[in-house]
């Protein structure tokens, strides 16, 4: 008897893309009797993981693209989109549709992981074999992790000495030329709709959300949904998603054959917006909609024939997507602590204001945090939305906001400024706005940067803070952006663009725009008005600097028994900065606010370094500060690591000796 051919189930989830998927032509080597491209509408992403409305129109943009290629090839199919979760509909879906065969492409993300375990275990047991092949990454993240010793990949000489034991990086596989018909694409089984609490998107809604109405959409054809679907607010971002202009983008870039052998990325403008100094092709690699592996061999062969003078790792294009595959190696080993510090044996401690609450049962934050002081709360709003009255961070996070997408020398500017250099909130609330804000949002490089910037992973240089007024006016000097971004400051005189507050009142009133209040009012008698700096932004950052040596001194990571029952407060003085107040578990974890304002006790040395002018260069962007990587009792100031050094080449002034 011959055997029934393939009926195969394809999954696309990171993917979303037909050229170079290694996954869809696993499926298409079964030659299978028909094809069903599907996509399972995941309320985890929904509901459970914060996600605004530009992401979810690039999101939306790349699956309206995807299924318009798929028809092209086959015009009885598409990407049918059911509105169910994949654990409850993909078994449903196996018995209803004869599935001899689910393919799809591998996903380490902690939650990702989980889900396809369970995904995987139900196609076992319904006799359903179960195909996954990697292509989201340059290598592989298990592999990479495997040979780096089973350890995190904490910098990219780690994974580039961890990718010498394995294989090359792959070659693209050919785009399909045809695909086969769907089979028969009844529904004949119980709709499960997802319970929508909590719902963290709530705050993006204007309508109620209401894309689980129906399994196979409002129309029954297993349409791509709509923003109305959602319940969100219109998009703003004038960025669009889809395979179709990642890969003219792709062609445009690689034509400039200077541009893309000199890209050095810490070398870009991060005031440049129209266009942006940068490739932007980060959201088309996070939505799959461009293949890494082929950005990585069109760039090797331009590199290959270019003559010139060549920009070299890590700064250039193949250090870019290294970056990437080092942060999500780090995330494959340590699964969802990485995106947290409780629990994380490679992010440093620090007692931050607004920590997270954590689920005592099973060790991870709750999306809650705590409120130890009303004036960081206060502050947090206010960089959130451009409020600072600092006119270069102000208008970062207004394009963040608007655009969905910054530079990352912007990006390293507002987390600083956030952390360690300024407000010492912590970095997981910045990371929390960046999940909702940006288009090209990664769990792994998300968290791993926001480590990297706050110092507590990847980097130790905490002395090393980005200025808000002389670092933009080495790209900017006549504030081009902050006019665009903060149009109220538009008139201002070059002078005063990136310090408005210095500006005499007269000069303020023929711009157009009064300096003055918090942010809560923008008009005064028919007048703009641009609100005061939140603080003083050099007595801050001595404050912050002294309570980064402070924990760096103490040296607990997120793993110490101490940071998990809280007492690592006996070893903070009250005065030090962050919610030090209490002792027990119970105040670590579901412990109360206090509201109480604290002040470090002002240390009497300071390094020399700490002038308003200083940024952190990244001439190293190495990394590899990892657990044990400083001699304890030293400051990580006076040791200088390998690719770090090179940082003091940047700045005019000298360190002091201490």
């Amino acid at each position: 008897m011959v055997p029934a051919k393939p009926r195969v189930l394809y999954w696309f989830r990171t993917d979303l893309r037909l050229h170079d998927s290694p996954a869809l032509k696993a499926a298409l080597d079964l030659k299978p009797e028909c094809l069903y491209p599907i996509w399972c509408w995941d309320p985890h992403y929904v509901y459970r993981a914060r996600v605004g409305p530009n992401r979810w129109q690039y999101l939306l943009d790349c699956q309206s693209d995807l299924s318009a290629s798929i028809t092209k090839l086959n015009p009885k199919s598409k990407l049918f989109v059911l509105r169910e979760a994949p654990q409850t509909v993909l078994a449903k879906l196996f018995k209803a549709w004869k599935i001899s065969h689910l393919v799809f492409e591998k996903d380490t993300d902690a939650y990702a992981r989980q889900r396809d375990e369970d995904v995987i275990k139900q196609a076992e047991e319904a006799g359903v074999e179960v195909i996954v092949k990697m292509g989201r990454t340059l290598y592989d993240p298990d592999e990479l992790v495997k040979a780096n010793g089973g350890k995190p990949t904490m910098s990219i000489t780690q994974v580039q000495h961890a990718a010498e034991k394995l294989d090359e990086v792959a070659k693209p596989v050919p785009t399909p030329e045809s695909l086969p018909d769907p089979g028969n694409a009844s529904l004949d089984f119980e709709h499960t709709p997802p319970s929508p609490k909590p719902d963290f998107n709530d705050i993006q809604r204007i309508d109620m959300e209401s894309s689980y109405t129906h399994l196979a959409g409002p129309e029954g054809d297993f349409g791509v949904p709509t923003l109305s679907e959602l319940g969100l607010k219109p998009a703003t971002t004038q960025h669009r998603g889809g395979e179709t202009l990642a890969l003219r983008a792709l062609d445009e870039i690689i034509s400039n054959k200077t541009y893309t052998a000199t890209f050095a990325k810490p070398a870009t403008a991060p005031t440049a917006f129209d266009p942006q100094s940068t490739t932007l092709l980060s959201p088309h690699h996070h939505f799959g909609s461009l293949s890494v592996r082929l950005f990585y061999w069109r760039v090797m062969d331009v590199l290959k024939e270019y003559k010139g003078k060549q920009s070299t790792i890590p700064t250039n294009l193949i250090g870019q997507l290294l970056f990437r595959d080092m942060y999500f190696g780090a995330q494959t080993a340590l699964g969802y602590s990485f995106a947290q510090t409780h629990g994380n044996s490679h992010c440093r401690f620090i007692p931050w204001h607004l920590p997270s609450k954590v689920d005592p049962s099973n060790g991870l934050v709750t999306g809650d945090h705590h409120i130890d002081s009303p004036e960081a709360e206060t502050w947090f709003d206010r960089w959130k939305w451009g409020k600072t009255g600092f006119p270069w961070i102000d208008a970062l996070m207004r394009q963040l906001r608007q655009e969905g997408w910054i530079h990352h020398l912007g990006r390293h500017a507002v987390a600083c400024f956030l952390t360690r250099g300024g407000c010492y909130i912590d970095w997981e609330r910045g990371a929390e706005v960046f999940e909702e804000w940006l288009i090209d949002h990664e769990v792994s490089c998300n968290s791993g940067n926001w480590q990297w910037l706050s110092c507590t992973a990847f980097y130790s240089q905490f002395y090393r803070c980005y200025s808000p007024i002389a670092f933009p006016k080495k790209t900017d000097a006549k504030g081009d952006f902050v006019r665009h971004f903060c149009p109220e400051l538009k008139d201002y005189p070059e002078k005063f663009i990136y310090e408005p507050w210095k500006a005499p009142v007269a000069d303020q009133k023929k711009a157009g725009c009064l300096i003055k209040g918090d942010g809560q009012e923008t008009e005064d008698g028919g007048m703009k008005v641009y609100p005061k700096p939140m603080f003083d932004f050099n007595a801050r950052r001595s404050i912050c600097l002294d309570a980064m040596k402070s924990a760096y001194h103490i040296n607990l990571y997120g793993d110490n028994l101490k940071v998990k029952d809280g007492t690592w407060r006996e070893l903070f003085p009250d005065s030090a900065e962050g919610p030090t107040e209490g002792k027990s578990a119970k105040d670590a974890i579901n412990g109360e606010e206090t509201g109480k304002k604290t002040r470090p006790k002002r240390g009497e040395e300071a390094s020399g370094d700490m002038g308003v002018d200083q940024d952190e260069g990244e001439a190293a962007e190495v990394g590899g500060e990892t657990k044990g990587g400083d001699q304890e009792g030293k400051s990580p100031g006076k040791r200088k690591r390998k690719g770090q050094g090179t940082l003091d080449a940047h700045f005019g002034g000298k360190r002091t000796k201490k």
